[in-house]
């Protein structure tokens, strides 16, 4: 290679103060103009923020529970700090650094030394080294540290959106076995007296065996419906205590699973509005400009580098005379260091930030698309569990009715116990399937909510509310 060939970029990156590698750009994204699924107009409903959403009080404290106690979020704040750190460490490379040195050395060394017996050298010295940035090592450096603490921040807010939704989602689900507790011990009240009336009717011969069994096997199947219940409100209760940070124990509740209030519209915005909102995408994005950037640093590697050396100080051989004139010195130097032959080791350095540029872009492409597609599934979640609720409550309506009527026609003696069987199975059946779509329809709006990017508020407002109201210790049962 010439030595114009080799020296003509030095020059011209040196004068320009340009750096090496590629500048980040935003790649270039296939955005649906719509949704498919149809939407409601106006205003994303995401950019209200949660508790306007989720307007349970008691939930709302639960949430700022978690927020200033769970440690997932606390563990994603501490590695924002960590990384804010590593960026000012990596940003100070771009400047001097100075040291002050001060060294002392006395000792005999015999006939070694020109002069026999013992010797003194004292030194006190300002320290200076500075690495020229001649192809942007060092700042190509400092972006990719700078790009890699947008990506931990991102990544908490990911957290916290996830948390939000986590613990709002729980306490539906604990509000919904609430429900269904209720409904089996209802349940088994009822058939605790029709059990009593059948067996008083069969101890005067008036029914027969066959109903007797039956009603016991009602009221045994009610029984076992309470007992999985009270299973599952304790274990639901000990997971949502883990989301808050805290030992498992019982949670206080506040409004019932049909008291919870439902957005009168939920409007989405535009589907490219997720490219600035939703934090995994930021936090995608992110790593793929951290990576873009770690190219111009290897780039560099392949380069000369130049380094200014320097000290201003004092030397004597006798501790008194430190200061004295005519001990002071001062040195300026210049380190040059080029790479000649290294068996290709930086170009394959090269190629590797390369390759993994592209698997970071490929992972921002496919984030983007799965961010779309968790839009879409939340949308027809929430229209279908929709649907399915106002058809559940037609359900338990008829079932009721249903029920109802059978009792009393088998109380009049014109029908079997069988038609009351079947009817208050089905009661059963629907008014647990209501309480559990019910459940399904307010986690559907909770994740679209989560989807769209929604639910985040900053650090400063999640602290502002010094006066967190303290969850008691006894749980009352709705």
């Amino acid at each position: 290679m010439s030595v114009s060939r080799y020296w003509a970029p030095c020059l011209m990156i040196l004068l320009g103060g340009c750096a090496l590698g590629p500048d980040y750009e935003r790649p270039e994204i296939d955005i649906p103009a719509s949704y498919i699924q149809p939407v409601e107009q106006g205003e994303s409903f995401a950019n209200m923020p949660w508790w306007d959403v989720l307007q349970d009080p008691q939930l709302q404290t639960l949430i700022r529970i978690a927020l200033k106690e769970n440690k997932d979020l606390g563990i994603a704040a501490a590695r924002i700090e960590e990384f804010r750190a590593i960026l000012g460490v990596t940003r100070a490379d771009q400047f001097p650094t100075v040291d002050l040195n001060a060294r002392g050395n006395r000792g005999d060394f015999g006939d070694v030394t020109p002069v026999p017996g013992t010797q003194e050298n004292y030194r006190l010295s300002a320290d200076v080294f500075f690495e020229v940035d001649l192809f942007g090592k060092l700042r190509r450096a400092t972006e990719a540290a700078r790009a890699q603490l947008l990506v931990t921040e991102e990544a908490r807010r990911s957290i916290t959106i996830s948390l939000v939704a986590n613990v709002a989602s729980t306490y539906m689900l604990l509000r919904d076995l609430d429900a269904q507790l209720e409904i089996a011990r209802r349940t088994e009240k009822l058939r605790g007296e029709s059990l009593n009336i059948i067996q008083a009717r069969f101890d005067k011969g008036i029914v027969s065996q066959l109903d007797l069994n039956q009603a016991q096997i009602e009221l045994a199947i009610a029984s076992v419906a309470i007992a999985a219940a009270e299973r599952n409100v304790a274990q639901s209760e000990n997971l949502l205590s883990i989301l808050l940070g805290r030992n498992p124990g019982p949670i206080v509740r506040g409004l019932a699973l049909k008291e919870q209030m439902i957005p009168p519209a939920i409007p989405t915005g535009l589907p490219s509005e997720l490219l600035q909102r939703r934090p995994d995408i930021l936090s995608s994005e992110a790593q793929l400009a951290a990576q873009t950037a770690r190219i111009g640093v290897a780039e560099a590697a392949r380069w000369p580098s130049l380094s200014l050396t320097g000290a201003l100080g004092f030397e004597s051989n006798e501790l008194s005379d430190l200061t004295a004139s005519g001990s002071d010195f001062w040195t300026l130097g210049v380190d040059f260091l080029a790479p000649i032959f290294n068996a290709g080791r930086n170009s394959s350095r090269v190629e590797a930030e390369r390759a993994r540029t592209e698997q970071a872009l490929l992972a921002y492409q496919q984030t983007v698309l799965r961010a779309f597609s968790e839009v879409e599934d939340a949308l027809v979640a929430v229209r279908t569990y929709r649907d399915e609720h106002a058809a559940r409550q037609r359900q338990v309506e008829a079932a009721n009715n249903a029920a109802r009527l059978s009792r009393a026609r088998y109380n009049g003696g014109v029908t079997s116990y069988l038609e009351v069987l079947v009817t208050e199975q089905s009661q059963f059946s629907a008014e647990l399937a209501e309480s559990q779509t019910l459940r399904l329809y307010l986690n559907a709006i909770i994740e679209l909510y989560k989807a769209l990017g929604g639910g985040w508020v900053a650090q400063t407002e999640v602290t502002a509310d010094a006066n967190v109201e303290q969850v008691s210790e006894k749980s009352p049962r709705h």
